[in-house]
């Protein structure tokens, strides 16, 4: 799902978060048999084993869950020469097979391995008939995942202070240090390259393909260059990467302060701790973020962060039922424990039980800057962080932090182009309150994709499939199993 950009130290432009949680690296005793260029290669599917669960903490063996890899070329234009391996999951089919459904749940950045050993009883009516299957993608985790030093924590806070142009200096030399072999590599074109391997290894014509947030970027651009093998693609959270920084950062922001919001209104009307009016809490939240500027908290060895901070109060947001969790996090880091409010922001940055970090933060900077030529200045980002505090003080950083400064190597805008021509009908959906990838981008991915058909949810949340609507659940479930799009301009209500 996609993250938001200025709070995180990384400083990236319009980031997806996924909400689900990160992984260790998994051990498989899958094999991929070698490949000639251009052939499907054979997935030797094993149970997995090394996989995390919510909790952070190393999770049971699940006999229902397969993992396996497949060999794709480090550098298409040299599709004979260095390989890398996919890492990827499946749980099978329930029921008279369709074929498989691809998933990507956002990022970009997130595992979808460990995502889907988590969600996949969330897509169980679709388990049915399609064999579930996700991948973390190149650049992520176990798929030659970026890593960037390690220490994800002290970035954070260095790049949100006043030397963070320094800091992220410091950064990025460690991302060239660690895995400056795969940076020019990991975009989302060759990702959607990766997912035609996927498919063809898979055994599919065409991919069916349920991608959410940073994942419906994927999708399009998986239609646009790969049209005629294209089959049934639901694009829910849908996110329009053609706008400049500064559009995409300032959309966002309006996005995250309509749901804060929203959240606000609910809570005062239910009793709430912040605040007896939504400017009160407004105000409460505000003013005690800014305060972990000078007057961060202690919780155990950590500290609670204005950088962490700001992440505690945004992730909450992404979902309607998480937001008695933000009310309780403020409330009682307000009174000197931040213990919650540190453990939301460690399930946005992906850190671990044992202090470890996935790649979360360090694949999802790789990424979109391969996908952007885009190369702010401080003066540009400045003006930008500017414009975010009056819209959402919550997301305004400390310093001056450009997007992608300093990244060693060049970014390419090929994956801002997306048409879909020629492909098979696209679902978009949609929810009008959705924080981190605002409605707006819904209507005109629609639009661009010219296949595309778009379903709307009238609540709120980062999502809409798993929002706890059993109308959108309805249409995208008819679609991906029977191909039956909804009527163009279906709407459904709030949940």
């Amino acid at each position: 799902m996609k993250k938001t950009a200025l709070v995180s130290a990384l400083c990236l432009a319009a980031l997806t978060g996924c909400a689900a949680a990160s992984g260790t690296p998994a051990t498989t005793t899958a094999t991929t048999t070698a490949t000639t260029t251009g052939a499907a290669a054979a997935i030797s599917w094993r149970t997995c084993t090394g996989l995390t669960g919510p909790d952070g903490k190393p999770a049971a063996p699940d006999p229902t869950l397969q993992c396996g890899k497949l060999a794709v070329p480090l550098d298409y234009a040299k599709p004979g020469g260095e390989r890398i391996d996919l890492a990827l999951i499946r749980v099978k089919a329930t029921g008279d097979r369709l074929g498989s459904l691809v998933f990507n749940f956002g990022g970009p950045g997130g595992s979808g391995v460990d995502t889907l050993a988590m969600a996949a009883r969330a897509f169980a009516a679709l388990g049915t008939r399609y064999d579930l299957v996700s991948f973390d993608p190149r650049g992520v985790e176990r798929s030659a995942g970026v890593r960037c030093g390690g220490d994800v924590e002290t970035i954070l806070n260095a790049a949100d202070g006043a030397s963070g142009d320094k800091a992220v200096k410091k950064y990025v030399a460690a991302c060239r240090k660690d895995s400056g072999k795969v940076l020019p590599y990991v975009g989302t074109i060759n990702a959607a390259r990766d997912m035609d391997r996927i498919r063809a290894a898979l055994g599919d014509a065409k991919l069916n393909y349920f991608g959410l947030s940073y994942g419906t970027q994927l999708g399009a651009v998986y239609a646009t260059h790969f049209p005629r093998n294209t089959g049934r693609l639901v694009l829910d959270a849908a996110y329009d990467p053609t706008g400049t920084f500064a559009d995409r950062a300032v959309i966002q922001a309006t996005g995250f302060a309509t749901s804060f919001d929203a959240f606000a209104k609910d809570c005062v009307a239910k009793g709430c701790d912040l605040g007896q009016d939504p400017a009160a809490v407004r105000k409460t939240v505000e003013t005690f973020v800014d305060g972990l500027r000078d007057k961060p908290i202690k919780v155990g060895k950590r500290s609670l962060t204005h950088a962490l901070g700001q992440l505690g109060v945004i992730t909450p947001l992404y979902a309607k039922a998480s937001w008695p969790l933000l009310e309780q996090a403020v409330a009682a880091a307000v009174k000197g424990d931040g213990t919650m409010l540190l453990a939301l922001a460690d399930t946005y940055t992906g850190r671990r039980a044992d202090g470890t970090y996935a790649t979360t933060l360090t694949s999802m900077q790789a990424i979109t800057c391969a996908d952007t030529s885009e190369r702010p200045t401080l003066a540009q980002a400045a003006a930008v962080n500017r414009k975010i505090k009056k819209i959402f003080p919550v997301l305004a950083t400390s310093g001056t932090v450009a997007p992608c400064a300093h990244w060693p190597v060049p970014g390419d805008d090929r994956a801002k182009r997306i048409d879909a021509t020629g492909s098979a009908p696209i679902m978009v959906v949609g929810a009008k309150g959705d924080p981190a990838t605002p409605y707006r981008w819904a209507t005109s991915l629609t639009a661009r994709l010219r296949t595309g058909v778009l379903l709307t949810y009238e609540g709120e949340g980062h999502g809409a499939y798993l929002s706890g609507s059993a109308c959108v659940a309805q249409h995208v479930n008819t679609y991906l199993l029977t191909g039956k799009l909804p009527a163009r301009d279906t709407s459904c209500p709030a949940a």
